[in-house]
């Protein structure tokens, strides 16, 4: 295993362990990874004090040391507080509920939603965990992710969840390299029956996304007729005002980076 490789698998961990207490098997689920070199991975963070593990045989989580050294990166620049006034345009420009989330393992994890004033609403997903194939945000996540991070995600099975998901991993891998030439991806009743969705990730200085911003709303309605081009500005316009929001409140030393989820 090379030494970069490496240190990308620890930081999925420790991405893995910024949600909350886990043990080896489902850190591994989530990452994509053996069990074997999980613990591993597990046994040297916890080595350096950066996890600890709860009891013998227990879950491990983030170290206090983690966190000093977190609570000191980008001061001011807190991804939710950044965005959620952006998101807030974006339900005013476009009408539909609009959200922010982050990849966590194989999974989308919404961090974020700004409601529409519309009468009849879409749920709140924030704080709940998506796959990524079948979720416009978890779309954009992997096709500006790693290439590691990618075929990782592709060789592990996809569910299926409506007669529209797709879970055929050549064809996910086509439709993601599709994503990266475009910039932004629909998703048409994938994940849920009757739900619409489109996203576009904020990027860093790499290309690589950090985070996704999407809106979506009930199929009859989203996107209106003639209406899909002038969304998918709009919510691309949104995410590069973000990603450039968090550029400028990074310290000069650092750059943007996939926040802690």
């Amino acid at each position: 295993m090379s030494n970069v490789q490496s240190v990308e698998r620890a930081f999925s961990v420790l991405r893995c362990l910024a949600g909350g207490p886990a043990g080896v098997s489902e850190v591994a689920e989530r990452v994509g990874l053996p069990k074997s070199t999980v613990s591993r991975l597990l046994s040297t963070l916890q080595s350096l004090d950066a996890v600890e593990q709860l009891s013998v045989g227990g879950e491990y989580r983030v170290s206090a040391l983690m966190v000093e050294i977190a609570s000191g990166a980008h001061p001011g620049a807190d991804l939710v507080e950044v965005a959620r006034p952006h998101l807030a345009e974006l339900v005013t420009a476009i009408g539909e509920a609009a959200g922010l989330s982050v990849l966590d393992g194989g999974d989308v994890k919404y961090l974020d939603q700004v409601a529409s004033d519309n009468l009849v609403q879409v749920r709140d997903w924030t704080g709940e965990r998506i796959p990524a194939h079948v979720v416009s945000s978890g779309l954009v996540l992997l096709a500006f992710s790693s290439p590691d991070e990618r075929e990782r995600f592709l060789a592990q099975p996809m569910a299926s969840f409506t007669e529209r998901s797709i879970t055929e991993p050549a064809a996910v891998r086509a439709r993601l390299a599709t994503i990266a030439e475009r910039g932004t991806a629909w998703v048409y009743e994938e994940y849920s029956l009757e739900l619409n969705s489109i996203a576009a990730p904020i990027r860093n200085d790499a290309g690589r996304a950090v985070a996704a911003i999407h809106v979506h709303g009930p199929a009859y309605r989203f996107p209106e007729n003639g209406r899909a081009d002038e969304i998918a500005a709009l919510v691309t316009a949104t995410a590069e005002r973000i990603a450039a929001r968090l550029r400028h409140s990074a310290t000069p030393t650092t750059s943007l980076r996939r926040p802690r989820t």
